[in-house]
């Protein structure tokens, strides 16, 4: 064997031999006001999915966080209108789950009041009260949990706002999905079970 196909040889083995880290996809939304990094539930695949999806779309990059009630809620994506969320790429069906509730720092679908409680596609929220919503527990979908930037969501959360609750100085969305491997989750705060 000549030296070459030695150095091949040797290189095709510490490349297979080299396992790439593993890593999971976490909702990140940047804002003027900071971050805020969110892990994905796996409980929830078609709202997991969707998020990503339009993320990796920059679909949301256009809108702001238009309904910021403190206490309650902040929320983003498409206008609610009076007829529901008309401009919503398509609508989900809820994957309700007894252990994933409206906790401080869960992430959910917004949706109208249709009786199938479908999740507008379009919207997203994030609880912003401490002790939780267990009122909206089994009528609106859960499908994350901020882990890193809740001091950016109560700060969301304490803007002006006008009497339809829309900041007066608009809250512009940049949301994205990153990988991070269970090291730098850690590091961040969260531990991946």
């Amino acid at each position: 064997m000549n030296k070459i196909s030695y150095l091949l040889l040797i290189g095709a083995i510490i490349s297979c031999s080299v396992k790439k880290a593993e890593t999971y996809s976490v909702g990140q939304i940047k804002t003027e006001m900071g971050e805020i990094l969110f892990w994905l539930y796996d409980e929830t695949p078609n709202h997991k999915a969707s998020f990503i999806k339009l993320a990796s779309e920059g679909y949301w990059d256009t809108f702001t966080f238009n309904r910021v009630i403190n206490n309650f809620v902040i929320q983003g994506g498409c206008q609610d209108t009076p007829a529901g969320f008309a401009d919503s790429p398509y609508l989900l069906k809820p994957e309700f789950h007894d252990s994933i509730r409206h906790v401080y720092g869960a992430v959910g679908a917004g949706r109208d009041d249709n009786p199938e409680k479908l999740s507008a596609g379009c919207q997203l929220y994030i609880v912003q009260n401490k002790a939780g919503l267990a009122r909206l527990d089994g009528n609106y979908m859960i499908f994350g949990k901020v882990f890193k930037g809740m001091d950016v969501v109560d700060a969301i959360a304490s803007v002006e706002t006008d009497s339809t609750d829309t900041p007066l100085s608009p809250i512009l969305l940049d949301v994205n999905v990153i990988s991070l491997t269970p090291e730098e989750l850690k590091i961040l705060g969260f531990e991946v079970k």
